[in-house]
């Protein structure tokens, strides 16, 4: 069937719309305080459908319908391990950061231990945030060239262009309030399209649950003992839990969200109410995939990836107008993500390098930097996408397992420094070394991605408070 003008004017509605939205809060970014913290004033839910919204990009739209066409919805059981992760942090992690004037998850890192940790944790941010982010990134182009057909690399400078204009002008503000519509439209978006493949399969939901059940689609849970699964009770429980607590906790992305509410209060009600909306989430993405199972029936093979199998439904089979809507709203998770990433990025290169190094330089110069250094980084996401073409499996587990890599050498020092008082800067240090040396050898082996962050956080946790011990006993003796 294809797009036609009436799909082709709603997408450029959209991608418009949103972008002279988000410019609308340009005038606002005086301080670094308005730029990176949009002034400490978004109340709960907005910080809650953004935080939803920075969690799901492309990769999340395209590939978990993609993953429940080829399996089941025992990823389920990972998201349950999200809604643990999220108790944790308000519990642990977020008390530790309302107390003083944060403006990164890492300086309380140096407040705890000492710049060169910080320096340390901010880096391994941003290799790690940045390799993943191009992924993500990369993603847009199969959306865009299905759609479109403007070419995988125009696909990707079009998306980061128009997400770039916004970000650099309006700041976190900006990033949060777009969040919340872009969220309003993928979600509503997917539900149009989950209802108009209800209508396509003869038989309509009955056949759907009939065909699910009888092939096993419908299993959420799975309690065998097997390590080697990536999704079993056991390993989302615990992996999913390492997981978000990481990913929520000590990764900038998210953090500077939750250091923009109103208060500590506010932030943990944002944080707990945005791991329901995932869990919905991802039940809604996965009872897609197991519609458009019921709906074509045949290897996911035959479409080359899973990947493609939800985009070239869109294109192919939906009615004009809902085609360009769900177009729309798949660009609409995807412009989010990157716009969090564009100013965690440039939030971290900042804050945790530049400014440690030039502390005198005045407040209007930090804003200028900040554009500058969000610019960059556009630049550098742009190039690792392009790099990402055809070289990636299905994306969402490459982006899992990239992000995984870091994130449980980043947990165990932060674990280091909220509930001991014993462990110290070089402990710490080699602690987080371990661990991420560690996890970069677990990704050469069959261990499935869920278990990296718990493996790497105690590795780190181990190594780092039995060193920092022994180097106590080295000082007592000199």
């Amino acid at each position: 069937m294809g797009l036609d003008k009436l799909d082709l004017a709603i997408i450029a509605l959209y991608l418009v719309g949103i972008t002279l939205f988000g410019l609308r809060f340009r005038k606002r970014q005086r301080t670094l305080r308005d730029y990176f913290l949009a002034d400490r004033n978004i109340p709960w839910w907005a910080i809650a459908l953004s935080i939803v919204a920075a969690e799901t990009s492309t990769l999340t739209i395209i590939s978990i319908p993609g993953l429940a066409y080829d399996t089941n919805f025992t990823f389920l059981q990972v998201v349950l391990g999200y809604l643990v992760g999220r108790v944790i942090i308000s519990l642990v992690l977020l008390p530790a950061y309302f107390r003083g004037e944060l403006y990164t998850a890492y300086a309380l890192i140096e407040r705890r231990f000492g710049r060169r940790l910080r320096s340390l944790t901010a880096g391994v941010f941003l290799l790690t945030r940045g390799a993943a982010e191009g992924v993500r990134v990369y993603a847009v182009s199969i959306i865009v060239a299905i759609a479109l057909g403007t070419g995988e690399i125009a696909s990707i400078a079009i998306i980061t262009i128009l997400t770039l204009i916004y970000t650099f002008e309006g700041g976190l503000a900006a990033v949060i309030w777009t969040d919340v519509v872009q969220t309003i439209i993928y979600v509503g978006g997917t539900l149009v399209g989950l209802f108009t493949i209800l209508h396509l399969v003869p038989g309509g939901w009955a056949a759907i649950h009939s065909i699910a059940e009888s092939t096993g689609k419908l299993r959420v849970f799975d309690f065998s003992p097997d390590f080697w699964k990536p999704y079993t009770f056991w390993a989302g429980l615990v992996g999913g839990t390492f997981f978000t607590t990481a990913s929520h906790g000590t990764d900038q992305l998210i953090v500077q969200r939750l250091l923009a509410a109103r208060s500590q209060r506010q932030s943990v009600a944002a944080l707990l109410s945005s791991g329901l909306a995932v869990l919905f989430q991802f039940a809604l993405f996965l009872l897609v995939g197991v519609a458009l199972f019921a709906y074509y029936h045949v290897p996911s093979a035959n479409f080359g990836t899973a990947d493609r199998i939800y985009p070239k439904f869109i294109v192919s089979q939906m009615p004009h107008g809902i085609s360009g809507l769900l177009i729309a709203a798949i660009l609409a998770a995807a412009m989010s993500n990157l716009s969090a990433a564009l100013n965690a990025l440039s939030s971290t290169s900042i804050i945790d390098f530049y400014l440690q190094h030039n502390p005198q330089t005045d407040e209007r110069r930090r804003v200028q930097l900040s554009r500058i250094a969000t610019f960059v980084w556009a630049l550098v996401l742009f190039s690792l996408a392009v790099l990402s073409l055809h070289k990636v499996g299905r994306v969402i587990e490459v982006g899992l397992q990239i992000a995984s890599v870091a994130y449980g050498g980043l947990l165990g020092v932060f674990l280091l420094g909220v509930l001991t008082r014993r462990a110290n800067e070089n402990g710490a240090m080699i602690g987080m070394l371990c661990g991420l040396a560690c996890e970069l050898y677990i990704w050469t082996t069959r261990v499935p991605w869920t278990w990296y962050v718990a493996v790497g956080t105690g590795v780190t946790f181990a190594v780092g408070y039995a060193t920092s011990l022994l180097f106590q006993r080295e000082q007592a003796k000199s």
